[in-house]
């Protein structure tokens, strides 16, 4: 199993569609602003997280810029999610695309 890089338009329609959300990056930046409704998924709790979740909803995995988000979601695709996908730009383009609405 493989993950796909989306768009923030992309993960846009995949979050209308009930798609999982997590947000790979530090507390602290979580904490300065997130996507609506994702979870922050660290070492701690990202076996519970794998664990308690329905893999066959989409899973859409944020981090900074869009980098790390690629192994993370490549890492839960091999762990049984059926589609997982990496947010181009990260949450840094998701929040610049927050600014045009």
């Amino acid at each position: 199993m493989s993950f796909q890089r989306i768009s923030v338009e992309q993960a846009r329609e995949l979050i209308a569609q009930s798609a999982l959300v997590v947000d790979i990056r530090d507390a602290h930046s979580f904490a300065n602003g997130a996507i609506p409704g994702a979870l922050h998924l660290s070492g701690d709790n990202v076996e519970e997280f794998i664990r308690s979740s329905d893999q066959s909803r989409p899973l859409v995995v944020c981090c900074y810029h869009g980098n790390s988000s690629q192994g993370a979601a490549q890492f839960f695709a091999e762990r049984g999610f059926e589609q997982t996908f990496s947010l181009d730009g990260g949450y840094e383009a998701w929040a610049e695309s927050d600014e045009e609405f």
